[in-house]
């Protein structure tokens, strides 16, 4: 009577360490096919956007790669530093540029909490936030940052992916506005006609990531990570990726973070994360935004209500041309 259930204690074994030997051989196949389409994924950020691959509208590629040192992968247009030369050939009219602006990065922060990246404000954005919540109207370009965590992700999933939005209350690149309409606050069209700013307008955005984005090092030429670029307007915001700074970990600081340009941030000036609105959309601010703008910018950018020939409306909470009717260039 032993003996038969010896067999069948011994047959059970067998067939559950044949079990074993297919699910390990099963695990094994999925996690190489999976390794497989990840290093596919990171070939595929490798390659570079020339004007021919992404090119819309324009016939010529303004942007300014043929003089750029040969490891720079991120290339401004030739008549502006902040503007992508492969869709613009021209900047925006002072009174034109703020609602392109607005719309670059609503889109962007609804993009990236619609996929789960993790980003902030940074910089001359900060700044804006700081005083108002709203863009500064001489600002031509924003600036954001994202963790590794985060760069890692974009890179392996989202690389030169295309985001379209219907978008209301802009008008055309095209159009161009007089003084007196400038100052009435209509936008005219190249004949003169009046833009209907009612109307949806459809827009795409690039979400491209710098193919160096994994050197940790400070990169003269590479320290933007990515770029959330307006496909008809050549606006972008600039994003770049806070680190865990491994030289200052390796002498005993700990909690040191940094950037590849050179900007250097103890953890808890970052984290954790305070949310808040820009733009009429919501966003995430660094914990010690106060002091971290005193830091960049001086005391001064706290208090002066004065600068690029604006002046601070306190009732309205707005930035104003210094006179009416006098629009900075």
């Amino acid at each position: 009577m032993r003996r038969p259930r010896l067999m069948m204690l011994l047959v059970q074994i067998f067939t559950f360490v044949a079990f074993l030997s297919c699910f390990q051989f099963a695990w094994t196949s999925a996690f190489s096919k999976e390794q497989k389409n990840f290093n596919d994924v990171r070939r595929l950020q490798k390659r570079h956007a020339n004007f021919n691959e992404v090119r819309t509208r324009l016939k010529t590629d303004r942007s300014g790669a043929e003089g750029d040192n040969p490891q720079k992968y991120f290339h401004e247009s030739r008549f502006h530093p902040h503007y992508d030369g492969r869709f613009a050939d021209h900047p925006l009219l002072y009174d034109h540029r703020p609602p392109h602006l607005t719309a670059l990065v609503q889109t962007y922060l609804s993009t990236m909490s619609s996929i789960g990246a993790e980003t902030w404000l940074m910089h001359g954005s900060l700044l804006g936030w700081w005083w108002n919540q709203r863009i500064m109207p001489w600002d031509t370009d924003l600036d954001l940052m994202i963790s590794e965590r985060t760069i890692h992700y974009l890179a392996a999933y989202y690389n030169m992916s295309i985001h379209h939005f219907d978008i209301y209350g802009i008008p055309q690149p095209q159009a161009k506005t007089n003084a007196k309409a400038a100052m009435d606050g209509v936008h005219l069209g190249p004949g003169n006609e009046k833009i209907d700013l009612t109307l949806a307008v459809p827009r795409d955005y690039l979400l491209e990531i710098n193919p160096h984005y994994s050197n940790d090092s400070s990169d003269t030429y590479n320290h933007i990570d990515a770029r959330w670029v307006d496909m008809t307007t050549g606006l972008f915001i600039d994003i770049t990726t806070l680190r865990h700074n491994l030289t200052a970990e390796a002498l005993g600081m700990k909690n040191r973070m940094k950037c590849k340009d050179g900007h250097k941030y103890w953890y808890d000036e970052i984290y954790p994360l305070r949310d808040s609105q820009f733009e009429g959309t919501s966003v995430k601010v660094p914990h010690a935004y106060s002091s971290l703008l005193v830091e960049e910018y001086g005391p001064g950018a706290l208090t002066d209500t004065s600068y690029e020939n604006h002046v601070f409306n306190q009732e309205k909470m707005i930035w104003e041309p210094f006179k009416a009717g006098k629009r900075p260039k």
